[in-house]
């Protein structure tokens, strides 16, 4: 007789199977997990914190539905980023002013708060100058510097997830940081 694991112990991988066999247990203790992460993923492209709440359901109702075809040899946050991915692309299509959005890292909880009302305001005129530039490229280079850049994704982790060759998403990223330092260095 095999014992189950604990809970908090399983592997995305068999949290992923179980939610393929109907066990909807698992698929919270998967959405504790990476929730976060595909909030910030979310943030990151520009989207409200009201339609990142949306797509991370979207995104977690999906793997309810493509669990039975996720293949446990491929990284599990691959996996994940290219669902999301996919629910991104969807609401850029539904809201045409989605694709206008500008990344909202003013309210990032990542940005530790300045010492002074002056560091305050440097910080606050920098990321507008880095929305502004963030803004002007592309939403396919944006998706590569947020997957790459931001997540920490590899070339070919990204390239999976946004089911391209590798060389694109490399010429993607090169174009988006040359297209944002060229931008950056412009605006004063």
């Amino acid at each position: 007789m095999t014992v189950p694991l604990p809970r908090l112990t399983r592997s995305d991988s068999e949290l992923v199977q179980s939610i393929a066999a109907g066990e909807l247990d698992a698929l919270g203790i998967l959405f504790d997990r990476h929730e976060a992460a595909l909030r910030r993923f979310f943030g990151r492209l520009g989207m409200t914190a009201a339609d990142a709440d949306d797509l991370v359901q979207a995104t977690f109702l999906e793997v309810m539905r493509a669990a039975p075809r996720f293949d446990p040899s491929l990284s599990l946050v691959s996996w994940l980023y290219g669902l999301a991915s996919i629910m991104a692309r969807r609401h850029r299509r539904s809201l045409a002013r989605a694709a206008k959005r500008l990344l909202g890292w003013a309210g990032a909880s990542w940005l530790e708060s300045p010492k002074s009302p002056a560091a305050e305001l440097d910080r606050d005129q920098d990321l507008r100058r880095f929305q502004a530039a963030f803004e002007q490229i592309s939403a396919k280079k944006r998706e590569v510097f947020v997957l790459v850049a931001l997540e920490g994704l590899s070339g070919e982790e990204a390239a999976r997830v946004l089911q391209v060759p590798i060389n694109t998403v490399w010429t993607r990223l090169h174009h988006a940081r040359r297209e944002l330092r060229q931008s950056l260095e412009q605006t004063p």
